[in-house]
C-alpha cells in the first residue's frame, strides 16, 4: 500500500508541476558551458596574412619583458621581440603562431591555434591558447586544465624530447603530466608546442642539424611511359578538390598536380627527353636539384606572390624540419612531357633548389598552401595539403636508407597505462562472461535469494564507478556518437579514435553487445554514471528510505520515456548545423562533472542539476538513465537489431507478477518488454524459474504436490518437464495432471482476447528454405518498404509519384543551392528513411523478433518500425558512402 501510494502521490505532483522542472532543466542547459574563453573563439581573418601578428594577438603575454615586435619574417613566419638595455634595442626572442608552422589536428579534428614565445637561448618562455575546437574541454574539464598544462612547457627547451607520462631518463625523455580525461588533446598540444619551437629554433641558427648525405644515382637509362613512371613512384599525384577548400562541389578539382624529381637520370631523360635532360644537367651547379611540377584545374601554383614579387607562395618542397621555398630566379619553362600518355596540363615548371642542406636520398613531401574556407563562420584561413615523395628504391646506390619514423601520436597513448588497458578489458569480458552464463545464475537465484546474481552486479557497478569513471574517466558520452556520426559522413580517421584506448575499447565493446544482447548490458551494468545512481537508490534503501522511494506510474512512464530520445534526435540534428552548439547541449549530461570535474568546481545552476539529479537517483531507480540520457536513448534504437532477447512465457501476456517488480518498468500492459527500455537487471528471469514466485509455476507445483508427483527440473521454456511414464496407470493420473494444469491456466489467461493481436497478414515462423531463396527474401525484406501487392493498390501510383516529385525537388533546391554532394547523398537518404517509415507502417507493420535474418516477426509500433528503418539505413549509408568515396563520387 505504501508503494501504491507513494506512486498515486508522485501523480499528482506530476499533474501540477512536472512542466515547471523540465522548463528548469531546460533553462540550465541553455546556460551551461558559459565559462568557456576560448572554445572556438573568433580569430581575425587576417591572422594567418597579415604581416603585423601582434596587432591581432597578445604577443606580449607570452613575451611579457618584450617592448617591441617586428613584422612576419621566415619561413615558416615567426616575428622578433625587442627590448631597449642602455639605450640599445637587443633581440631577446622570438614569437610564433603554431598554424604558420603545423597542421596537427586534435580530437575534434581541427587544430589548437597557439601562441608561443621563445628566448635566444631556444628556451620556451610562454604559451597561451587563442583558439580550440575540443568538445572534451567544453563538457566537463575546464579551460583553467589546459592552461595549467601548457604552463609546464616553459622553462623547457625546443630542442629537449617531451612525451605525456613519467619521465624516462635513460632515452632522455622529460614526462609532463596529461588531463585525465583528455589524452588526445594533451598529446596533439604535446606536438604542436615542440614542433613549432623546433622549427623556428632551427629556423634561426638555435638549433644545429647534421647535413644530410647526398644521394648517389643508379645511371638506369629505360623508356617508360608516363603510367609506368606514375606506378614506379617517380612522379606522384597531389589532387585539392573544390569541396576541400571548403567551395561549392565542382567535377573540376582545385587543382591536380604532378610532380617529381629531375636529377634522376631515366626520371629526367623520360620527362624531359634525353637532349633536354642533358642541357639543364649541364646548367645545374653541384648541390642543386631540379623538380618539374605540371598542374591542371580551376587554381595555379604560382599565387598571387609571384605576380607581387616573383616569390612562388603557393607550394613548398618540406624534409624533415627543412622547408625550401621558391622565387622567379629558380624557376625554367617546361614546354611539354616526353613520356608516352603524359597527361594534359594547364602550367608547368622547372624549379632548383640551390642548398646542400636537401638529399634526395631521403623522402621529402610537396606542400600545397590554399586558401580554405571554414563552412561554420565563413572566415578564409591558409591549409597545407601535401604528398609525399621518395626515389624509387632502384635509382639510388645501396636503395633506401633506414629512417626510424616518429611513432604514431595513438601508439604512445597506449603505451602509457598498459596495466590499467588490460585490466580494463578484463572488465569487460569478466562482465560479458557473468551474462552470458545469466540462466545459471538465475535458477540458482530466487525472489527472496537474489545473491547470486547481485552480488556479482554490485561488485561490477562498483568496479565500474571507482576505477571506469573515477580513475580510467572512461565514461562514454553523446559527444563521441557525435564526433563519430560527422567523422563515419565526412572523414573518418582511425588514429583520431585509437588515440583514447579506454574510449576505444569501450565503444567496440557497447557496439558489439548491443546487437547481440541489447543496450541493458552497458546501461545496466557497466554505465559509470548509471552504475553510480543505481547504488545510490540501494544506499537509500539499506539506510531506510523504502518508505519514501518511488517510480512513476506507468502512464507517466510511457510518456516521459520518449524525452531521451527527444534529446538525442535534438542534438543529431543541431550538430549537422553546428557541432559547438550541439557540444554545449550535450551538457545535459553530468558524466564529467561526476567523475572529473567535480560538482562544487562548476557553475551554481549546473551544480544544482547534478545534485538534484544524484538526490533525485536515491529516492528513484535510475532517473536519468529512463528520461533524460540521450546515449541511452542513442543505444536503444539499434537494440531492435539484437540478436537475444529475455524469456517469456504465454501466460506473461495476462500476468503481471515480473512487471509490478521491474525497476525499469519495461514490461508493458501486454506482458511484453520493451529490450529498449529494459536495463537487464534479471529481476524477471530469476522469477521466471521460481517455482514459488512465478504464477504458472507455482500453479504446477501445488497441483503436482497434491496429486502426489514429483517436482522435475525446469525446462529452458520455464515449466517443469514432463514425467517420465512408466506404466498405464501413470499415463492415467498424468493425463488427469494435464486437464488440471490446462484448466488453471485457462483461468490465468482470461483476457488475453482483449490483447491486440499480430495482424493476419503478417509472415510468422518459418521452415527452413534454401540459401538462395532466403538471400533473396531477405532483401526484398530489407531493402523494400512496399509489401504484397503493392502495386494493385489503388494509392501505389500515387505515393509513388509523391515520393519521385519530392526527391526532384530536393536535387533541384540542392543543386541550386551550391550544396556538395556529400550534403546532396545526406538530405535524399533522409527522405529516403521518412518515406520507408510511412510506407512500412502501411504494408510491413512488423519488425524481427531476435536476429534480423531469424525467420521469426511480430507485429511492431510506430517507433520499433523507425528504431528499424533508422538503424538499418544509418549502416546501409555508411556503405554507400564507402563505396562512392572510393570511386571519387563524392567531392
Amino acid at each position: 500500500m505504501k508503494f501504491r501510494s507513494c506512486r498515486l502521490t508522485a501523480g499528482r505532483w506530476l499533474d501540477g508541476g512536472l512542466r515547471w522542472v523540465w522548463l528548469g532543466v531546460l533553462f540550465i542547459i541553455c546556460t551551461l558551458g558559459a565559462g568557456a574563453t576560448t572554445y572556438q573563439a573568433p580569430l581575425p581573418v587576417q591572422l594567418s596574412t597579415d604581416p603585423d601578428l601582434c596587432a591581432y594577438v597578445p604577443c606580449r603575454e607570452v613575451m611579457p619583458s618584450a617592448e617591441r615586435f617586428s613584422l612576419r619574417k621566415g619561413h615558416p613566419a615567426y616575428i622578433e621581440a625587442y627590448r631597449t638595455v642602455a639605450n640599445q634595442e637587443q633581440l631577446i626572442g622570438y614569437v610564433f603562431l603554431s598554424t604558420d608552422i603545423v597542421d596537427i589536428p586534435a580530437y575534434s579534428g581541427k587544430p589548437v591555434v597557439t601562441l608561443i614565445g621563445m628566448d635566444r637561448e631556444g628556451t620556451i618562455v610562454g604559451v597561451k591558447i587563442l583558439k580550440h575546437s575540443e568538445p572534451i574541454l567544453l563538457v566537463g574539464i575546464p579551460e583553467s586544465e589546459l592552461t595549467k598544462f601548457t604552463l609546464q612547457f616553459v622553462g623547457k627547451s625546443a630542442s629537449d624530447k617531451i612525451e605525456i607520462g613519467k619521465s624516462r631518463a635513460a632515452d632522455g625523455y622529460i614526462g609532463i603530466d596529461a588531463i585525465s580525461g583528455a589524452t588526445v588533446t594533451v598529446i596533439a598540444e604535446n606536438q604542436v608546442i615542440m614542433r613549432s619551437a623546433y622549427e623556428i629554433a632551427r629556423q634561426v641558427g638555435l638549433i644545429q642539424t647534421a647535413p644530410k648525405a647526398p644521394a648517389a644515382l643508379v645511371p638506369v637509362n629505360e623508356t617508360l611511359t608516363w603510367q609506368a613512371l606514375v606506378e614506379e613512384g617517380s612522379v606522384q599525384r597531389l589532387t585539392v578538390r573544390s569541396q576541400d577548400i571548403g567551395a561549392p562541389d565542382s567535377d573540376i578539382p582545385f587543382i591536380d598536380l604532378h610532380f617529381g624529381y629531375l636529377n634522376a637520370p631515366n626520371v629526367g631523360r623520360n620527362i624531359l627527353g634525353k637532349d633536354n635532360y642533358q642541357n639543364l644537367m649541364r646548367t645545374l651547379k653541384p648541390g642543386t636539384h631540379a623538380f618539374f611540377i605540371i598542374a591542371s584545374g580551376a587554381s595555379s601554383f604560382k599565387g598571387s606572390g609571384f605576380v607581387r614579387g616573383g616569390i612562388f607562395d603557393r607550394f613548398q618542397i618540406v624534409q624533415d624540419m627543412d622547408t625550401f621555398t621558391f622565387r622567379d630566379t629558380d624557376y625554367l619553362n617546361l614546354y611539354g612531357i616526353q613520356a608516352a600518355g603524359a597527361p594534359r596540363f594547364r602550367e608547368s615548371g622547372i624549379f632548383i633548389i640551390r642548398n646542400a642542406g636537401f638529399s634526395a636520398a631521403y623522402p621529402w613531401r610537396l606542400a600545397f598552401l590554399a586558401n580554405l574556407r571554414d563552412e561554420e563562420t565563413g572566415i578564409r584561413t591558409f591549409n597545407t595539403f601535401d604528398k609525399d615523395y621518395w626515389l624509387p628504391a632502384r635509382y639510388l646506390v645501396g636503395g633506401h636508407a633506414a629512417i626510424a619514423k616518429p611513432e604514431p601520436t595513438w601508439i604512445g597513448a597506449w603505451k602509457i597505462k598498459p596495466f590499467q588497458i588490460v585490466a580494463f578489458a578484463a572488465l569487460l569480458m569478466l562482465t560479458a562472461t557473468v551474462y552470458g552464463f545469466r540462466d545459471r545464475l538465475v535458477r540458482k537465484a530466487t525472489h527472496r535469494h537474489k545473491a547470486w546474481v547481485s552480488l556479482p552486479k554490485y561488485l561490477i557497478w562498483a568496479t565500474s564507478v571507482a576505477f571506469v569513471g573515477f580513475h580510467a574517466m572512461a565514461q562514454p558520452s553523446i559527444t563521441q556518437v557525435l564526433t563519430w556520426f560527422h567523422s563515419l559522413l565526412f572523414h573518418w580517421q582511425w588514429e583520431l579514435f585509437l588515440s583514447d584506448p579506454f574510449i576505444f575499447i569501450f565503444w567496440w565493446f557497447i557496439i558489439i553487445t548491443v546487437l547481440v544482447w541489447g543496450r541493458g548490458l552497458f546501461c545496466g551494468w557497466l554505465c559509470p554514471f548509471g552504475s553510480l545512481t543505481e547504488i545510490l537508490f540501494k544506499v537509500g534503501q539499506a539506510l531506510g528510505l523504502r518508505h519514501v522511494q518511488f517510480s512513476l506510474p506507468q502512464p507517466w512512464h510511457d510518456r516521459l520515456k520518449w524525452l531521451k530520445y527527444g534529446i538525442f534526435f535534438t542534438l543529431l540534428g543541431v550538430s549537422l548545423f553546428s557541432m559547438e552548439t550541439a557540444e554545449r547541449l550535450a551538457e545535459i549530461e553530468p558524466f564529467k562533472t561526476t567523475f572529473l570535474v567535480g560538482v562544487w568546481n562548476r557553475s551554481w545552476p549546473y551544480g544544482l542539476f547534478c545534485l538534484a539529479l544524484l538526490t533525485l537517483s536515491a529516492l528513484m531507480e535510475r532517473p536519468f538513465c529512463k528520461y533524460l540520457c540521450p546515449l541511452g536513448g542513442g543505444l536503444a534504437i539499434p537494440t531492435t537489431f539484437r540478436f537475444f532477447g529475455l524469456k517469456r512465457k504465454a501466460e506473461c501476456r495476462a500476468c503481471k507478477a515480473c512487471a509490478v517488480g521491474c525497476g525499469s518498468l519495461a514490461i508493458n500492459r501486454q506482458g511484453v518488454i520493451d529490450h529498449r527500455e529494459c536495463l537487464l537487471c534479471l529481476d524477471c528471469m530469476i522469477l521466471y524459474y521460481d517455482d514459488h514466485a512465478c504464477p504458472p509455476l507455482a500453479r504446477e507445483r501445488k497441483v503436482r504436490a497434491k496429486a502426489g508427483y514429483p517436482l522435475t527440473p525446469i525446462s529452458p521454456q520455464g515449466y517443469f518437464a514432463p514425467i517420465s511414464i512408466a506404466s498405464p496407470l501413470e499415463i492415467t493420473q498424468v493425463n488427469e495432471l494435464r486437464s488440471a494444469l490446462v484448466s488453471s491456466a485457462k483461468t490465468a489467461v482470461t483476457g488475453l482476447a482483449r490483447h491486440p493481436q499480430p495482424p493476419a497478414h503478417m509472415p510468422g515462423r518459418q521452415e527452413r528454405i534454401p540459401f538462395g531463396l532466403w538471400l533473396r527474401e531477405e532483401a526484398i525484406d530489407h531493402l523494400l518498404p512496399w509489401g504484397p501487392g503493392f502495386l494493385l493498390r489503388s494509392s501505389a501510383i500515387s505515393v509513388l509519384g509523391m515520393g519521385l516529385a519530392m526527391a526532384a525537388i530536393l536535387g533541384f533546391v540542392i543543386h541550386q543551392g551550391g550544396l556538395s554532394r556529400t550534403v546532396t547523398v545526406i538530405a535524399c537518404w533522409v527522405g529516403w528513411t521518412l518515406y520507408e517509415l510511412g510506407c512500412r507502417r502501411r504494408y510491413k507493420p512488423w519488425i524481427k523478433e531476435g536476429p534480423w535474418w531469424g525467420r521469426v516477426r511480430r507485429s511492431a509500433d510506430t517507433f520499433e518500425l523507425f528504431a528499424y528503418v533508422a538503424t538499418k539505413n544509418l549502416l546501409l549509408g555508411a556503405l554507400l558512402f564507402l563505396m562512392l568515396g572510393m570511386v571519387g563520387w563524392l567531392r
